[in-house]
């Protein structure tokens, strides 16, 4: 009985003990949250904070707009980069400056909060050789965009197809150190690593060539129609700045059952050639129209196989006479 008792006051006074120990550290927590240098404390650092953010959107606003306009000039000027290579360091100048930005942000931001940067720092290079493994792709990203903007394998407003793990086409709209956007034909975005880019099909660097196949009637005069296309196409040059030179009529590319096939070819700058093929085709199938030049339509042949028996029963009469 005597030990219960013994037992009871231990327990007692330990739920006191720690009650009380929470109690001081409740206390030291609220006069340290109440007192006056806490708040001056949050205050001045609330102001820092606020001033750091407003000076660093401020300066990548503004310096994004003099890099525009520095690269602006440049293309002016008698000697520079073709203008595909002026947006994609456009792009990429704007993108450092973010980047340069934003980290001085972030350090002004630990230390209005009288965190040891210096400190974190050094112990960032430590911790960097432990995450270094980790950090590969990360790496491999940004040396493969160094290469790709060095090499100038493509540009911005250039159209491409890039084979990943799944195939990527669309034009660029932006080259970064780490990532590459592509915007597809019908609006779709693609946000590429640079480290997983293994080919590159580059449409923009030559001329394109527009082919245009079209089937006429196999009764088409051959002669009259080259000579009616080839003055039509002599005549686009000077209505379309898309093309290079005089498109060729090639001739009978095909001759198969009732229809000819006759073909154009057109030289264009880079990714016009579309535009212009249908062009050609319209004026093309009007012009023949207009000349009484039949364009080829789907025929069908019907067998009577009764007749070709009839008139086989006939021959073999004719032969027993």
């Amino acid at each position: 009985m005597a030990v219960d008792n013994v037992d009871s006051i231990e327990i007692v006074e330990t739920v006191q003990k720690e009650t009380k120990d929470i109690v001081n550290i409740t206390q030291i927590i609220w006069d340290y949250f109440s007192s006056e240098q806490f708040w001056d404390f949050v205050i001045v650092a609330s102001i820092k904070i606020t001033a750091i953010l407003v000076v660093s959107y401020l300066v990548v606003f503004i310096g994004k707009r003099i890099i525009a306009r520095f690269f602006k000039l440049r293309m002016k000027a008698p000697l520079n980069y073709s203008e595909r290579r002026q947006k994609t360091l456009l792009k990429l100048s704007q993108s450092v400056l973010s980047y340069i930005v934003y980290f001085a942000a972030i350090i002004g931001i630990l230390s209005s909060l009288n965190i040891n940067v210096a400190g974190l720092l050094a112990g960032a290079g430590i911790a960097g050789l432990a995450i270094g493994f980790g950090a590969q792709n990360l790496v491999k990203d940004v040396i493969t965009g160094f290469f790709i903007i060095f090499e100038d394998q493509f540009g911005v407003g250039d159209y491409v197809r890039i084979n990943t793990a799944s195939s990527a086409e669309g034009t660029v709209t932006e080259i970064g150190l780490r990532t590459t956007k592509i915007i597809g034909i019908t609006g779709e975005v693609y946000i590429i690593p640079n480290g997983q880019i293994t080919e590159v099909v580059n449409y923009s660097l030559n001329n394109s060539i527009a082919i245009i196949d079209m089937q006429v009637g196999i009764e088409a005069d051959v002669e009259k129609m080259e000579k009616l296309i080839t003055e039509y196409l002599k005549t686009l040059p000077s209505k379309y700045e898309e093309l290079v030179d005089v498109p060729k009529f090639v001739g009978v590319q095909n001759v198969a059952g009732a229809e000819m096939t006759i073909r154009i070819t057109a030289e264009t700058k880079p990714q016009q050639h579309y535009g212009i093929a249908r062009i050609i085709r319209r004026d093309v199938k009007k012009i023949l129209e207009k000349n009484g030049i039949p364009m080829a339509y789907p025929k069908m042949m019907i067998y009577d196989s009764s007749r070709a028996l009839s008139r086989g029963d006939e021959n073999d009469g004719d032969k027993n006479i």
